[in-house]
Parts: C-alpha cells; structure tokens; sequence
C-alpha cells in the first residue's frame, strides 16, 4: 500500500511539474505534508535535505553571480569579448559558443546567456546578418558548459548533495570534468560545422510587420460634437469599446498619453482594437477613420521610438501581468504586443501574465527607452550599453569566487564553507547588499532539491526504489548492464522536457542507484550518467536558456527539435560510452 502512494505521487509530481499549474516549490512541499502525514517518513527525514551543506554551496552561487552581475565586471568582460570577437562568422561564432560556455562552468546558465542576447544581437546587426546564426549556439554552450564542474548547474549539485544523503562520498569540484570538456568541445564542433547548416537565416522585417501590428490600428480625429471631448483618455468610451489609446497628435505634436491626458477637439488618436470593434466605431458620432492600416512611421516620429524588450530571468515582471505591474506608469512606455515562443499576442494586452522569454514591442520616448537600458533585468534589444564597471568591487568580488574555488577543490576547507565566506565577503565589502542577496537566491529551486531529497528518502523507506528497480533489471537484465545504464539515461533525458533538470535527476536517481546495487555494480557511475544527461536534453526549447533565445532568433519549435535532436543523441552517446570508461561499472 504504501509503495503504491509513493509511485502514485511520483506521477502526481511529474505531472504537476509538467503542467506548471502550481509552483514546483508548492507540489514539493504538498508531497512533503503528505508523505510525513502518512508516517511515511518522518519530520526529521521529511527536512534533512534542506540541511544538506548543497543547499549552502547552492544559495552562496546565486549571491555570488548576482554581485559579479551587479558590480558589472561581467558587462565589462562581455564587452571586451564583443569587441574583440572579430567580424568573420566563424570566428565570431566559436568566440560566442567558447567564453560563455567557460562562464557557465561556474555560473547559472540562464544568467549568462541573459548576459550575452543583447550584444550578440547588436553585432549580428552591424554585421548585416541574422542573430539567428548566433544565439542558438549561446544558448547550447551555457547549457554544455555547466557540465564541467560541480557548481557548473544546480543538476550536479543537487545529485551530489543526494549522493551524500543516501552516504556515497560527494562529488569532487573537477571530477568530471574531463567528461565534461568532451561535451563541450564536441557540442561546439557539431554547431560549427553541421548545426551551422541547419540554423535558420531570419529576414530582417520592421518591428509592426513582425507583430502583425499594422492591420489592427487606425488613425482617428475627434469633431466639435465628439462626445469623447474632456473624457480621460484611458477611460474614455473609446477604452470601454475594446480600444488602446496609443498616441495622440495634437497640434503637430505626437506624444504618449498618460493617466491625466483628456481628449481635445481636433485631436488625432492612434488606437489599437478589433476588426470588428473598428467597424462599430466608424458609426460613432463625432469622429472621422483617417485610415484602417498604419504603417510603422506612423508609430514613431519626433521624440517617438519603437523598440523590443526581452523578459529575463531575474526580472520582478514575471508571473505578474502588465496591468498589475502598471507598466506604463512605471516606466512610461505603452506595451503594443507580446511575442511569446513565435506566437504574437496583441489582444487584452493588459491581462498577459509575461513569463521568461516574452518579448515585448514598446512605444516610447527616446529617453524613456535610454532609462530603460539600466535595467538589468529587462533587456532592451538594440545597442549593447554594459553597466557601469565597479571596478575594486568587482575585482574583489572575482577574487572571492576564485579563492573558493582553490580552497575547496583543493579540500582545504569544506566547500560550503568556502562559497558561504566568499558571499558573506561580498556583502560585507558591499559588493552587494544584504536586501539583493536574498533576493536573487532562487528558493524555490533550494526546496525543490531538498524536497526531492527527502522524497528519495520515502522510496527507500516503502522500497519504491527496489520494486522499481527489479522490473527495470527484470525487462532489461538479458540485455546486459549498458543498456540498462541507457535506459535510465534516456528516461533523464525525456523527463526534463516537462520537468527541471534537477527535478528529473532526483526523480531517476533513487531508482538507478538501487537497481545498480542489485546488479552488484557501481551506483556512481549510474549518478553520473543520470547527472550529465539532464544537461544534454537539447530537443525543445523548454531549458530556460533556450527559452531566451527563442523570440530575439525568431526560432520555431522545429528549429530545435531539428537541431537539438542531433546533438543530444550525439553526447548521449559520448556519455554510455566515455562515463563507464571513468568509472567502471
């Protein structure tokens, strides 16, 4: 009874992980509530994994990336890159696959591939070809290169923190980083020569052309007898009729209209709806269509600018919609479409609850536009301006991160000690403040791995775990222990497409490392093979760092699965064969 529980919430858990519904952080800890409820484990078990010094290692890395981030040492390093990269493609596209996937060996590949999209595209720009050439192979490297050491993703350090748990001795700082090269190296070579092939060459269009906005604005004057004459302009009968008021000309003067702006005689209005609304409006007393399509010069002019933002991972927008966030208020700018994964949003506008990878098309002035760049959450997609380079703070910030580094993968002290004193130093020479540092620890991924740690522990105590494992051994036992060991690869490898890397891994693991016990083999080459292969599951754009780049490259689903398919068969095949010759089974 209680084996048949825990299987049924493992499903439960893959499939809310899957469908997004709720946080991953609030089914882990449903799971939590349940499984203790039900005596399966108990309170002590139900919280060691939030205990585990993994956690710290993980929580130190976010405060850590965020104070290089903050003190820009990182613009400037991505700047310098730039400009040095040189304008031959395959120069410039070996330079773009190399140093980011360095970078990420010790960093959050979402953040560095944040880091580079603006550039890059800027680049691609004064080099009069598509980003789509470019930002693809980003977006594999930062994902490739965090298999090279252990802080490299939060994957290698939550299946080492498990292993430690479950009392394997941890993984080193560089023990697999030879393996991890062979990824990377390899990863980069396929995109040089036969994912270069098959990257899709984007056509450069105008920013309405691309959202489809042309065929729902129209232009319209206001009469003497407009009964819309001293009505706000945001909640006039315009508004209430399903129409955005996008800009108003008055007396030649084009400008943006805000929460105190009331409509005039003569005015010109520039307003977004429906087809169908529209053909309502042209029987509206008091008013004149000037014209049903507008082309983009009509949306900018003067002090007047179009301009496309993209949603990164750190930004405060996210999970809230543009009304909640009263973007317009807030940063003076009208949001006229949303592209999400190559779908263009132009309706409700106001109701889009924007997730990671959204981009948005902007209307604004110049100014506005320029304030906006400083951000450095949100990323405006036009010429690469780098914040300003804090020079002693982020050298000293830099100097931290390396001495944790040397300490700990030296064992001199333990790791968690190390990255804890390096982020603790950070703060304490003001390299980041106490308030950033907890906010750019992402804790619902620290409950996520301490969560299924713990739910690790509920297999082995009902002997989930070994049930599982004697049908797996029992199905593929006659076909020798390599292809048991591909069977849980490519179930890893499957999983992260609904689920996190993470999440799959601890998912697997439990049940790989028993099954390995019943065969009398050895269980870490099984975590390793289950570890690496959730950081080369490349077939759709669902890892954050692909989502990122999915709007700027203009990319389809097809796009990835065409691309990415070759590739992932290509390194799990380097992993059944190179992890067992490292690690003997």
């Amino acid at each position: 009874m209680e084996i048949a529980l825990v299987l049924f919430l493992l499903l439960a858990a893959v499939a809310m992980f899957a469908s997004e519904k709720l946080s991953v952080d609030v089914v882990t800890l449903i799971i939590l509530i349940v499984l203790t409820s039900c005596k399966i484990i108990s309170p002590a078990e139900a919280f060691a994994g939030f205990s585990s010094d993994f956690i710290i290692i993980l929580a130190s890395i976010f405060v850590l990336s965020a104070a290089l981030e903050d003190t820009g040492i990182l613009d400037f390093l991505v700047n310098w890159l730039m400009r040095h990269a040189g304008h031959r493609p395959n120069t410039l596209l070996f330079f773009i696959m190399f140093f980011p996937g360095l970078v990420s060996a010790f960093m959050n590949n979402t953040t560095v591939t944040a880091l580079f999209v603006t550039p890059i595209v800027g680049v691609a720009k004064k080099m009069r070809t598509s980003s789509s050439k470019y930002l693809m192979p980003l977006a594999y490297a930062s994902i490739l290169g965090g298999t090279c050491t252990l802080i490299g993703t939060s994957t290698n350090v939550a299946v080492s923190g498990y292993m430690s748990k479950a009392g394997y001795e941890p993984f080193g700082f560089f023990e697999f980083s030879g393996i991890g090269l062979v990824i990377f190296a390899v990863g980069i070579l396929y995109m040089m020569t036969i994912g270069k092939r098959l990257l899709p060459q984007t056509t450069t269009q105008g920013l309405t052309t691309r959202y489809n906005i042309k065929t729902y604005l129209t232009e319209i004057i206001v009469q003497e007898d407009s009964p819309l004459i001293g009505q706000v302009a945001f909640t006039s009968d315009l508004s209430k009729m399903g129409f955005r008021i996008l800009n108003i000309i008055r007396s030649k003067e084009n400008f943006l209209p805000d929460y105190r702006t009331r409509i005039r005689t003569n005015d010109v209005l520039l307003v977004e709806g429906e087809i169908e609304d529209l053909i309502k409006v042209k029987e509206t007393k008091g008013i004149q269509i000037l014209a049903d399509v507008i082309v983009e010069d009509d949306l900018v002019g003067g002090d007047i600018r179009l301009a496309e933002i993209l949603i990164t991972g750190k930004s405060d927008l996210l999970k809230n919609t543009i009304k909640q966030v009263e973007f317009l208020r807030r940063f003076g700018l009208v949001v006229l479409a949303v592209s999400r994964q190559g779908e263009t949003i132009r309706t409700k506008i106001g109701d889009v609850q924007l997730q990671l990878g959204d981009m948005l098309l902007v209307q604004g002035s110049a100014e506005r536009l320029e304030y906006l760049k400083m951000n450095q959450h949100l990323a405006v997609l036009d010429e690469f301006k780098p914040i300003l380079f804090k020079e002693r703070k982020g050298i000293l910030t830099m100097a931290f991160f390396i001495l944790a580094i040397v300490l700990g993968s030296f064992n001199i002290l333990p790791l968690s000690i190390c990255f804890l004193g390096a982020a603790v130093l950070s703060v304490l020479f003001k390299c980041i403040t106490t308030d950033r540092a907890y906010q750019v620890i992402d804790w619902r991924l620290l409950i996520l791995i301490g969560g299924m740690t713990a739910f690790g522990m509920a297999m082995e105590n009902t002997g989930a775990d070994k049930f599982l494992a004697n049908a797996i051994v029992g199905l593929l036992e006659p076909f020798g222990l390599i292809v048991i060991l591909a069977g849980f690869v490519l179930l890893t490898v499957f999983l992260t497409q609904p689920m996190s890397n993470a999440a799959a891994a601890l998912v697997v693991l439990p049940v790989a490392i028993q099954t390995a016990i019943q065969l009398d083999s050895n269980p870490r080459t099984f975590a390793i093979a289950i570890m690496l292969s959730a950081s080369v599951s490349l077939v759709t754009p669902f890892e954050p760092s692909c989502i990122l780049v999915y709007g700027p490259g203009k990319y389809t689903f097809r796009d990835f699965l065409k691309i990415g398919s070759g590739l992932t068969l290509l390194l799990v095949t380097i992993i059944l064969v190179v992890v067992p010759f490292f690690w003997p089974m």
